[in-house]
């Protein structure tokens, strides 16, 4: 079985996020949606809120599971069995970002990352933008999944 991992913060999850996702179940036979957990950093969804924004927007689709982990992504494949990291890159700055982590993680272990191309109508949305939007009272419901709710 060919399983990838999916891994961010996703504070909150977006279009973005979403439709990477849909794309990589038809890659591969399960999606793992890994929510890292990294305790020096101020989000403004809690861990079970991202948990369930990413469940419920999934909740008819088998091939994709939510986890939560710590540490390094790597040791976290390892730990699932999992060969395979997806990532979405949206434009040539997070190509040369995630390319090092890619070559990183590829030196460290024999784990081989997929990237995507975000779709055009969502390559400009990122997580700090809804939270931006977020906090100024606009319109966030037009970049997120419906299952991200404020309460």
């Amino acid at each position: 079985m060919k399983r990838a991992i999916f891994p961010g913060s996703f504070d909150p999850i977006t279009l973005g996020h979403y439709d990477i996702i849909k794309r990589g179940v038809k890659l591969f036979d399960e999606v793992v949606v890994a929510i890292g957990i990294n305790a020096d950093k101020k989000y403004m969804f809690s861990l079970d809120e991202r948990k369930t924004f990413i469940e419920e927007a999934f909740a008819d689709e088998p091939k994709v599971k939510v986890v939560t982990y710590e540490g390094l992504t790597i040791d976290f494949c390892k730990e699932i069995d999992v060969h395979f990291i997806l990532r979405g890159l949206r434009n040539p700055a997070d190509f040369e970002f995630e390319k090092a982590i890619a070559h990183t993680n590829r030196k460290l272990s024999k784990i081989e990352t997929v990237f995507l191309l975000t779709a055009a109508k969502t390559s400009f949305i990122s997580s700090s933008i809804v939270r931006d939007v977020i906090r100024n009272n606009g319109d966030y419901t037009v970049l997120v999944p419906e299952s991200v709710k404020i309460n």
